[in-house]
């Protein structure tokens, strides 16, 4: 059965604060004091603010944004880990948070630091998996045989996991997660610490398990995996859809696609009204950093016309540098900043 992904106006707003550590203070044989603690404040975080999405079936749907945008809140509602403050997500026709056993069984969930039971062989962790979905013996060892064949670990099969490599542990999470063959795979981050050749192996195999119809949604900040994996993807920043659509579409949508971001010794208004007249600029932004961001419709050739506005408005260019059409240009343009920050 072909399973999407549906997402309503999810709002989840945490209102409690992460541990604090007891404050101490005192040396050796001196006894231990405590600080008293300071009084009780409301504590308040807007991790999704009225975040809708649809995701086909069949479909690599990726969210891409920077640490603390809300893409783990969001997938950690639609895997039925967290609650949502308001609103509603569905999983094909079930409603994830008044159907939540059946949601279990449609989905398989790989986090983005690999949870696997250090007691276990690499094998007994993928059929130990099985059995909490009613898998037969017989059927969890053939399923097991074939994904450590598959992910490249049949080698390693009866070993334990704690000698595995970072990519090995990921691989083997993916396996986990694929052993009762689920409708809907959630990656939350999944080449963080990864070499290149383990990521590109990741991708592979990826695409192999979409190949086969079933429906992909992984988080990321990492915009070639983004441009690479995803046939659609919704960029998001502080609990919110900036824009969703395809890679090439989006870039597209970026005013005249380069990005020429400039720094210099002073900025006033002659400055921005001589750059604004050159031919192929289609936009000057202010980032909150400081300096100038040009967007135009292309790169190197426009630095001599750049050079004179500078010159005609008694300014001095300090720095330069250029980006051709991307994911970060439409991140920085919808935002000031840069994904990375």
């Amino acid at each position: 059965m072909d399973v999407g992904i549906r997402i309503e106006q999810l709002r989840k707003v945490y209102t409690s604060p992460p541990p604090v550590a007891a404050q101490v203070r005192g040396g050796p044989m001196t006894g231990v004091k405590f600080w008293k603690r300071p009084e009780k404040k409301k504590y308040e975080v807007v991790a999704l603010d009225g975040v809708s999405l649809e995701v086909k079936p069949g479909e690599i749907f990726g969210l891409l944004g920077p640490n603390g945008a809300g893409k783990s809140t969001t997938v950690g509602i639609l895997t039925t880990r967290v609650r949502p403050t308001s609103g509603q997500a569905w999983i094909g026709g079930a409603e994830v948070w008044q159907e939540r056993v059946k949601v279990k069984r449609l989905i398989g969930v790989v986090q983005q630091k690999p949870n696997l039971d250090f007691a276990l062989t690499a094998r007994e962790i993928l059929t130990y998996h099985a059995a909490y979905f009613g898998m037969t013996a017989d059927e969890r060892q053939a399923r097991a045989t074939e994904l450590l064949d598959r992910f490249q670990l049949s080698d390693r099969s009866d070993q334990l996991v704690t000698g595995f490599s970072g990519g090995m542990m990921q691989r083997l999470s993916i396996a986990r997660a694929l052993m009762h063959n689920p409708s809907v795979l959630f990656l939350d981050e999944p080449s963080t610490g990864l070499d290149p050749q383990t990521r590109l192996l990741l991708w592979d195999l990826i695409r192999n398990f979409n190949a086969q119809g079933h429906t992909v949604m992984l988080t990321t900040h990492n915009m070639e995996e983004a441009d690479e994996l995803c046939h659609r993807l919704a960029i998001v920043d502080h609990g919110r859809v900036i824009a969703v659509g395809t890679p090439g579409e989006l870039k597209r949508s970026v005013p005249g696609g380069f990005v020429v971001r400039l720094q210099f010794d002073t900025i006033g208004d002659a400055l921005l009204a001589q750059l604004r007249q050159i031919q192929g600029v289609t936009e000057v932004q202010q980032p909150p950093e400081g300096g100038l961001d040009l967007y135009a419709d292309r790169g190197g050739t426009l630095m001599p016309h750049i050079v004179n506005a500078a010159a005609a408005a008694g300014a001095t260019i300090r720095d330069v540098h250029i980006s051709e059409p991307s994911l970060e240009n439409l991140f920085l343009h919808h935002t000031g900043r840069s994904l990375r920050q």
